[in-house]
C-alpha cells in the first residue's frame, strides 16, 4: 500500500467515502432494528438522529478545520488529551466501532444476497458470504487510493440512484400521500426509553461521517473540504433515509418489518415490484454493502496506523512484509471476520452504538474543556451535543440491560481491558525509554 498522499482524494471522493459507510450500514442493516424499537414513528427516528449527529458533526468540523490529519479522530484525541491512556482508549473505541460496522455490513450483505435463493434466513451462508465480502474489500484496499476513490465514487452513484428509485417507486406503488406522514399510532405505544434507544441506532447509521476525518491529510484543501464533505454526506443520507423509511412503511406493516428486520428493504420490494423489484433491491444492497466495507476498512486502517506510529498502541509484524498500513489492514479485516462469524446483526449494532456514543462524548467534552478557544467552537453547541449523546446512551444501555445483558457486559469488559491495557502499554514504553537513555 502506498504511504499517505496529499491531495489524493477530492471533495467528491471524500463525500463518496462518507456516504459509502453511512448508507451501507444505515439503510440495509439498521432500519428494521430502529422500527422494532419505535414502531410507526421509525422514519422520524432517522430524522432526529440526523439532527443529533449534526450537533456531533459540529465538533468534528471545527477540529478538522484546525487540525486536518490522516489520523483523524486519533489525532484529535491526542490534541485534546495528549499522549495518554484516554487518547489511546478513545481512539481504539472508535476503531473498534468502525470494525464492528464492517462486520455489521458484511452480515447484511449475506442476509440480502440470500434473498435471491430459497435458503433459510439463519443459514450458515450469511457469515460465509460476509467473510467473502471482507476478503474482497481487503484486496481492493491494498490496490491503492486511486482505485478506492474511483470505486467508491462509482458505487456511491449507483447505490444512491438505485435507492432513490426504490424509494420513489415504492411510495408511488403504495399510493403514498402526505396524510400518511403522521403515523396513526400514538407515541405512548412504546416507552420513552424505546424511542431513545431507536435514536442510538439511528445515530449509528450516521456515524460514517467520521470516516472522512480519518482521511483528512489526503483530501484536497482539507481545512475547508473535510467539513464540507461531512455536511454534504449528512444531508444526502438524511434525505435518502427518510425516503426509504417512508417507502418501507408504506409497503409493510411494522410486524412485517420486524419479522424481516435483517433484510427489510428486500421484503418491502416484493409487494411493490414483485420478483424484479426484489432482484433490483438486492443488487443495490450488494453494491451498497460492498462500498460501505471498502470505505470503512480504508479509514480504520489509516487511523490505527497513525496510532501505531505515535506509539499509542502496540504493534507486531508477525513476519508480514510491507508497510505498516498494510499490516493494519490485515488486523482490521481479521477482527471484522471474527465478529462476523460470532455475532448476529442485533448484537453487532448494539456494541457499535455503545462504543461510538462513549467515544463521541469524550471528544465533545475534551474540546469543551481544553480546545474550544483554539478551534473557535461555541460551548453551548458542545454541551448540547454531550447532553443529547448521554441521554440516548443511557436509555440504550437501560434497554439492553433489560433485554440482552450480555451486550452490556461484553462492552464493559472490553472498555476496561482497553483502558488498563493502554495504561500498562504506555507505562512500559515510558520505562523502556528511560532505560534506553541510561544505557
Amino acid at each position: 500500500m502506498a504511504e499517505y498522499k496529499k491531495n489524493s482524494l477530492s471533495l467528491t471522493g471524500a463525500v463518496s467515502l462518507g456516504t459509502g459507510v453511512m448508507i451501507g450500514a444505515g439503510i440495509f442493516a439498521l432500519l428494521g432494528q430502529v422500527a422494532e424499537l419505535s414502531g410507526q414513528w421509525f422514519p422520524y427516528a432517522f430524522l432526529i438522529g440526523a439532527i443529533i449527529s449534526g450537533f456531533s458533526a459540529y465538533t468534528y468540523v471545527k477540529m478538522s478545520n484546525a487540525y486536518p490529519s490522516a489520523g483523524g479522530i486519533a489525532m484529535y484525541l491526542k490534541k485534546i488529551y495528549g499522549k495518554s491512556a484516554l487518547t489511546a482508549s478513545g481512539a481504539l473505541l472508535m476503531a473498534l466501532s468502525m470494525v464492528i460496522n464492517e462486520s455489521l455490513v458484511a452480515r447484511t450483505f449475506g442476509s440480502y444476497t440470500l434473498q435471491l435463493f430459497d435458503i433459510g434466513e439463519n443459514s450458515i451462508w450469511v457469515p460465509i458470504l460476509g467473510v467473502v465480502l471482507l476478503v474482497v474489500a481487503f484486496l481492493i484496499n491494498i490496490s491503492g487510493n486511486n482505485i478506492i476513490g474511483k470505486s467508491s465514487l462509482v458505487m456511491a452513484i449507483l447505490k444512491i440512484g438505485g435507492i432513490a428509485i426504490f424509494a420513489i417507486g415504492g411510495l408511488w406503488a403504495a399510493g403514498f400521500s402526505f396524510s400518511e406522514v403522521v403515523p396513526s399510532e400514538s407515541l405512548t405505544e412504546y416507552p420513552v426509553t424505546n424511542y431513545l434507544g431507536a435514536l442510538a441506532l439511528s445515530i449509528l447509521a450516521y456515524k460514517g461521517f467520521t470516516t472522512i476525518t480519518n482521511s483528512g491529510g489526503e483530501i484536497v484543501n482539507p481545512n475547508k473540504n473535510v467539513g464540507r464533505a461531512i455536511i454534504i454526506s449528512l444531508l444526502i443520507c438524511t434525505v435518502v433515509y427518510m425516503l426509504v423509511a417512508f417507502a418501507v412503511s408504506s409497503n409493510l406493516s411494522i410486524d412485517e418489518i420486524i419479522k424481516a428486520k435483517d433484510y427489510s428493504l428486500a421484503e418491502a420490494s416484493r409487494p411493490a415490484f414483485g420478483k424484479y423489484g426484489l432482484w433490483f433491491t438486492v443488487g443495490i444492497a450488494i453494491v451498497s454493502t460492498i462500498s460501505g466495507v471498502i470505505a470503512s476498512i480504508f479509514a480504520v486502517s489509516r487511523m490505527t496506523a497513525m496510532l501505531t506510529e505515535k506509539e499509542l498502541i502496540p504493534h507486531e509484524h508477525f513476519g508480514m512484509p510491507g508497510r505498516l498500513q498494510k499490516h493494519m489492514l490485515v488486523y482490521t479485516v481479521v477482527l471484522a471476520i471474527t465478529l462476523t462469524v460470532l455475532f448476529d446483526l442485533t448484537r453487532i449494532a448494539s456494541l457499535g452504538a455503545i462504543f461510538y456514543l462513549i467515544m463521541d462524548i469524550g471528544i465533545h467534552w475534551g474540546v469543551f474543556k481544553n480546545l474550544r478557544k483554539d478551534v473557535k467552537a461555541n460551548p453551548a453547541v458542545l454541551i448540547t451535543a454531550i447532553f443529547l449523546d448521554a441521554v440516548v446512551l443511557g436509555a440504550f444501555l437501560w434497554i439492553k440491560a433489560s433485554s440482552d445483558i450480555l451486550v452490556v457486559v461484553v462492552a464493559a469488559i472490553l472498555m476496561v481491558l482497553i483502558y488498563f491495557g493502554e495504561k500498562w502499554f504506555l507505562k512500559r514504553n515510558k520505562n523502556n525509554g528511560k532505560e534506553n537513555k541510561n544505557i
